[in-house]
């Protein structure tokens, strides 16, 4: 499979894993099954296709990759689907995570190109 087929799989995981957590919120302590059962499936799937990606991807670049943009798609849903702020210092912090993940793969001779 080429790169970028394989970093899409690995976006599908990340996206899933974003619906996974948001589920999470939404299960208040899983006390609501249906946020519960979404959270389950969607954890389920999101681990699928990051096992996927494991196949050529070295496991230490997609799970920055994995973390990284998780941190800050969760961050955005956080702030605009459950109205939690971010101060100045979490922006700059997120703002490093994604040049983190930049940096990772672009620059670095472990990453999967």
């Amino acid at each position: 499979m080429n790169p970028a087929m394989l970093y899409g799989v690995l976006v599908i995981a990340i996206v899933f894993e974003v619906l996974g957590t948001s589920a999470m919120q939404a299960a208040q302590h899983f006390t609501k099954p249906v946020p519960t059962l979404i959270m389950v499936v969607c954890y389920a799937i999101a681990f699928y296709f990051l096992s996927y990606t494991l196949r050529a991807i070295p496991v230490g670049i997609a799970y920055a990759v994995w973390s990284g943009l998780g941190i800050v798609l969760i961050s955005l849903v956080g702030t605009f689907g459950f109205g939690q702020k971010l101060d100045l210092a979490a922006i700059f912090g997120l703002g490093l995570i994604i040049a983190g993940v930049v940096v990772l793969n672009v620059f670095s001779k472990s990453s999967f190109h």
